[in-house]
């Protein structure tokens, strides 16, 4: 409403809420009209304005008109008192019903902010010349019937799921269903409730709660039900799954040059360790258990090039495809990767897992054809495979760096850590040493005597002794600080990979840290509940999920419950990421509990109570521990390699599986006669294919169906038993729980084989 018209139509003086629309101008000098929608008292209309013609106020069922051409016209109407009873019920009904039709025709051209600000704020003050203006128009109250708000707050939310379902019945119907679900994520992912999917199942005969995963096929099927296409995904990187903040870098002018991160990735065996102990002149692959790399690892060599002195960073990261999150890590805090190919072995599954890292984060690489020294190597073809991903020599015209080196043989390394400081160069590395420190934490584990420890790369800024550090939902204050040597320093710079001690629980690997100045906000942190979120997602979906047989579309009820022990949280990402990719058709692993640390007394005590399989990885076991596991009838297992432990686990959930049997039929008989005998019914037989043989298992027909499977207990040739009947023979079968022979059934006679056992 505007302050204007008011002023040149009339002044209104109401004592109870009133609705006004100002609906038309039909020209300024002659006429205007103020429109009250249902009044319910009008004590005073006063106008003090010259109209040349005439002002109508309309009162829904009577209208006043007023005809003077004089220049001060005041007049006064008022309703009797008396009168406000006289409304019939049937004219309040239709009035109602045309204040209804009006507001909803009118509300297109109103703004209806400024409506609800009107009707509920001044429904009780005075309108007149000094509060017309708009501005002192009160702000909403709050409504102080809270019960009635949250009724009227759950309608609401009701009515948008509904108009959600009616709105996405028109689109598009496309969803990717690539990992066990809980059946709310389900819920939010098809736009349909939960109740509505829960009884869905219930009536399949799958009972599942709100919280409970379901697994791909139960999923996809729901999503089947209601109309979705269900589409294919490559499971690609990305890197906010691992990080829930990203670090916190000022921008200062005051930068200089820092040494580059190099991340070595690659399959496993292609030789990436062996390459490093011919660059650092050591003997690491001698360390290693079972000859694979397990952990990632943090490396420093100084090079001269073009007589500067430059500082390499190396990153070791494992091969093996459980450990791929470790690899995720290291891609996220490099500068340049290094990806090593043998030459006779060419890409593998883990090799085009990194070229997809590569391509999808737009990195700086160099490939490191490997190897190259062997009889089998072939370098073409490895360079022919790396084509078909676009990544093209550049002596072939691309864009590639692509050195071929031998880590073994000394082949070929200057040319390659040349090529690391000249693409140093190119990038122009630089970073801030002023400010407060900020990274990312590579790796963290629980030191029995130490506490705490984790591995960091320091990405800007430089930490020391006594910072104050934030990471997630944990913090400390750094104690102790050692290098990639072990050596005990003070101060980290950028490009700095170092352990720390000091933070109050083991953090989360793979988030941001920083570091804080002010106590008071690390204080804020002391009241927070330690959650490791993405090892509890990871082990909530591998735990709960709902699975079907296969065969028999029945619930698995055949669990393997585990207690786990490893040596960090990088070693405990691998397992479970393991676990996951082992089928669970037949039997599912139930991990009761997964922690950092040596097998304690609680672990034994928990085993007892759950019947559960205790298995460390890369911890040590006491006597005592081993003594009272022995004791009390525990299975406990010790592996310092993941294969090993895999094919454990595996082989624990093949032993609960049910053997399954292939039919391999030797005979064929026809019933000739029946007739009883003391120990039961004699089917007098004629075999007329193969042989019929004693103990075998037989399948009765009769008419085409099948009467009866069972075993051939007796077999007798005339009076005598016998093992074996051949062809073209008589001879008398009996079965001890089957009596029911009739003439001219069939018998047919085979062995069973075991097969293998499968998951």
């Amino acid at each position: 409403m505007n302050n204007q018209f008011f002023n040149n139509c009339c002044v209104l003086s109401l004592s109870q809420r009133f609705y006004c629309h100002y609906l038309s101008t039909l020209n300024d000098s002659q006429e205007k009209i103020l429109y009250l929608v249902f009044p319910k008292l009008i004590n005073t209309l006063e106008s003090n304005v010259s109209i040349a013609n005439k002002s109508v106020v309309k009162l829904e069922n009577s209208f006043v008109s007023i005809d003077d051409k004089s220049s001060n016209l005041n007049y006064i109407n008022k309703f009797d008192k008396k009168n406000k009873g006289s409304i019939k019920k049937e004219d309040i009904l239709d009035i109602k019903k045309k204040k209804n039709k009006l507001q909803k025709k009118n509300r297109k051209n109103i703004n209806l902010d400024n409506e609800e600000l009107f009707l509920n704020n001044n429904s009780n003050i005075i309108l007149n010349e000094d509060n017309l203006n708009s501005d002192l128009i009160k702000a909403p109250k709050l409504n102080k019937n809270r019960k009635k708000s949250k009724i009227k707050q759950d309608l609401i939310e009701q009515s948008n799921i509904l108009n959600n379902l009616d709105n996405f019945s028109g689109s598009s119907k496309e969803i990717i269903i690539n990992s066990p679900l809980t059946i709310q994520e389900l819920s939010y992912k098809l736009s349909i409730p939960e109740a509505e999917i829960i009884t869905y199942l219930f009536l399949k005969g799958i009972s599942v709660t709100i919280n409970q995963v379901v697994d791909i096929s139960i999923a996809s099927d729901v999503a089947l039900h209601y109309e979705f296409v269900i589409l294919n995904d490559d499971l690609l990187f990305n890197s906010e799954s691992l990080s829930q903040q990203e670090p916190l870098i000022s921008v200062d002018e005051n930068f200089f040059k820092r040494p580059p991160i190099i991340t070595i990735l690659g399959h496993v065996d292609h030789g990436k360790t062996t390459l490093l102990d011919t660059i650092l002149q050591t003997h690491l692959v001698k360390e290693e258990q079972g000859g694979i790399t397990q952990s990632i690892t943090s490396y420093e060599v100084d090079y001269l090039y073009d007589l500067n002195l430059y500082k390499l960073i190396f990153l070791d990261t494992p091969g093996h495809e459980a450990f791929s999150s470790m690899r995720i890590r290291g891609t996220q805090v490099t500068d340049i990767i290094l990806l090593v190919v043998a030459a006779d072995d060419g890409l593998k599954p883990q090799t085009i897992e990194s070229i997809k890292y590569i391509l999808d984060q737009d990195l700086t690489y160099i490939v490191v054809i490997n190897k190259i020294d062997k009889p089998s190597a072939d370098i073409i073809k490895v360079k022919e495979e790396l084509a078909e991903y676009n990544i093209l020599d550049e002596k072939w015209g691309g864009d590639a760096m692509i050195v071929e080196v031998s880590g073994l043989k000394n082949q070929n390394i200057d040319l390659l850590l040349s090529n690391l400081c000249l693409l140093s160069d190119i990038q122009d590395l630089k970073a801030n040493p002023n400010q407060l420190a900020t990274g990312i934490i590579l790796e963290a584990y629980l030191d029995q005597q130490r506490g705490p420890i984790a591995t960091i790369v320091v990405q800007n800024g430089t930490l020391e002794i006594g910072d104050f550090i934030i990471a997630g939902n944990f913090y400390g204050k750094v104690k102790v600080m050692f290098n990639s040597k072990n050596n005990s320093i003070t101060k980290a710079g950028p490009s700095s990979v170092i352990q720390i001690l000091g933070f109050s629980h083991v953090p989360n690997a793979g988030i941001c840290f920083q570091i804080i100045n002010d106590k008071k906000i690390v204080k804020q942190y002391t009241n927070n509940k330690v959650i490791n979120e993405i090892m509890n997602s990871s082990l909530n979906t591998l735990n709960n999920r709902v699975m079907l047989d296969s065969d028999n579309n029945n619930f698995i009820s055949k669990k393997v419950n585990l207690i786990l022990k490893t040596d960090t949280q990088g070693s405990s990402e691998a397992i479970i990421n393991a676990f996951n990719k082992i089928s669970q058709e037949k039997v599912q692993i139930n991990i009761l509990s997964i922690s950092l640390g040596n097998i304690s007394n609680t672990d034994i005590e928990l085993a007892i109570a759950s019947n559960s399989l205790i298995i460390g990885f890369n911890v040590n076991i006491s006597s005592a521990i081993r003594n009272s596991a022995k004791q009390l009838s525990i299975t406990l297992s010790s592996f310092h390699v993941i294969y090993d432990l895999l094919d454990y686990v595996t082989n624990c959930m093949l032993d609960l599986v049910d053997p399954e049997y292939d039919k391999v039929m030797i005979g064929k008989a026809v019933v000739q006669t029946v007739f009883s005998v003391n120990k039961g019914v004699v089917a007098g037989c004629l075999v007329n294919n193969g042989k019929l043989t004693k103990n075998s298992h037989i399948s009765v027909y009769r008419n085409n169906a099948i009467v009866y499977n069972g075993v051939l207990n007796s077999l007798k040739r005339m009076k005598d038993d016998v093992n074996e009947v051949l062809e073209g023979n008589e001879c008398g079968v009996m079965s001890y729980d089957y009596s029911l022979w009739k003439t001219n059934d069939i018998i047919e006679v085979y062995e069973l084989y075991e097969k293998n056992k499968v998951l």
